[in-house]
């Protein structure tokens, strides 16, 4: 059994709405992990329970242990197609990113892009995420396989889209739904692995498409179910003229039985009271993924609009890679503080990192596996420098509370700041110097 030591950070809740007890902070803390990759004790070193049979030790003193962040929303294929200067969402997919997916068609050319994809998020602190694979049954295949090796908790899916985008990234109703099946019967549930019923949006896909994509999470119900949602004015018009007998977008989703609280829709800028108000009585769950969004210039996210107490969404954080602009949590985290005030709210540090793993974790139905720092769910844990560059050490002297420091590391960090990612108790990731 190894330990260890440093400041440690952990949640039980929301610290918004739980307050700020729903936050653990330790300024001497230790994890202690098993030789099966999960976490055997959490706490203050000075409680260390003395049967533990440690073998090794790390010490990391000032720097932050925390769970590993979870994206929520991602594109494997996008891997490398970061800063493409599309106008807006939909001259963005269709000029430049259905030509880069289309390229997984070509199983040798996913297995490497698998690889790279992984390993950008671990030396990120990215210990698990729900991703969005290309069209081709192939590429998600070599995916799970890159995750497996990794003991990575990853969930994804084969992109389903039947119409509105070039042949090469297309299926039928029919040959995406025979692909899922035999891709949920083979991985889901498979070691830390699970499944996502995955049709891209409304857009690509017929109402054929959509029934079969309904029925296969009426069959699969223990699967999750991702797509996007509101994410543009200019789809959401698109949307109306496809569906005109339907009253919303999110009623399109609704007629195919596409909503629950296995299901997540990544942004959710534009959505009316009502829209909130149905989504929040099934349970269904917002991403909000906020590099994307201003770099698209799609809108900006309302987390007070979405969270109302009266009908509250659910919602989690995500980079959105590459609508998004960067693979750092710490980074989306900071853009999702900026977005809040310009949306005229508030996003306090404590509670972006909350979103960034516990409750990312929530949404995924894993935070019983990961999310927190606690005895029995896996040891995927990020090791943070709040002094990793020059900046962040300065702005470090002027902290006077954990807040401080929580807001400065998630507004002024990126990669730079992660000193380190275990995936299952195996370092994954160290920084060099």
């Amino acid at each position: 059994m190894k330990l260890l030591t440093g400041r440690t950070l952990s949640f039980t809740g929301d610290p918004e709405i739980d307050g700020s007890g729903a936050l653990r902070w330790e300024e001497h803390g230790a994890i202690a992990i098993g030789d099966d990759g999960r976490i055997a004790w959490a706490g203050p070193l000075a409680e260390l329970p003395p049967g533990l049979a440690i073998t090794a030790r790390e010490d990391f003193g000032e720097m932050i242990l925390a769970p590993g962040f979870i994206d929520a929303h991602i594109h494997f294929p996008q891997y490398r197609m970061l800063a493409a200067p599309g106008r807006d969402l939909l001259d963005w997919l269709s000029r430049f990113t259905f030509p880069e997916e289309g390229r997984f068609a070509d199983r040798s050319h996913a297995e490497v892009a698998a690889e790279i994809f992984l390993d950008r998020l671990v030396s990120n602190g990215t210990t698990a995420a729900l991703a969005f694979s290309s069209v081709h049954k192939g590429a998600a295949e070599a995916l799970f396989e890159a995750a497996e090796r990794r003991g990575m908790a990853l969930a994804t899916g084969k992109t389903m889209m039947d119409r509105n985008a070039p042949p090469v990234v297309l299926d039928d109703a029919e040959s995406g739904a025979r692909d899922t099946e035999d891709l949920i019967a083979r991985w889901h549930g498979r070691g830390r692995l699970r499944y996502a019923i995955s049709p891209r949006f409304a857009i690509t896909s017929t109402e054929a498409q959509l029934e079969a994509s309904g029925a296969l999470l009426k069959a699969h119900p223990d699967c999750l179910m991702q797509t996007h949602l509101s994410e543009s004015r200019r789809e959401i018009e698109t949307v109306r003229a496809l569906f005109p007998n339907d009253r919303d977008y999110t009623a399109v989703y609704e007629r195919f039985g596409l909503v629950g609280p296995t299901c997540l829709f990544a942004h959710g800028i534009h959505l009316s009271d009502d829209e909130c108000r149905r989504l929040s009585a099934t349970g269904s769950a917002l991403v909000h993924c906020p590099t994307s969004n201003t770099f698209l210039g799609s809108g900006l996210f309302d987390l007070g609009h979405v969270g109302a107490a009266a009908r509250p969404v659910g919602f989690g954080l995500a980079t959105d890679v590459g609508g998004g602009t960067s693979y750092s949590m710490l980074t989306t985290m900071g853009e999702a503080c900026k977005v809040a005030m310009l949306a005229g709210r508030h996003l306090a540090g404590a509670r972006a990192f909350y979103l960034a793993t516990l409750a990312n974790a929530r949404l995924l139905h894993l935070d019983a596996e990961i999310g927190s720092l606690e005895a029995g769910k896996w040891a995927d844990i990020v090791l943070l420098d709040p002094r990793a560059t020059p900046v962040l050490a300065a702005r470090d002297d002027l902290s006077e509370s954990v807040e401080d420091r929580l807001f400065a590391l998630a507004v002024l960090g990126d990669d730079r700041a992660v000193a380190g990612t275990w995936v299952a108790g195996r370092k994954r990731f160290a920084r060099a110097g």
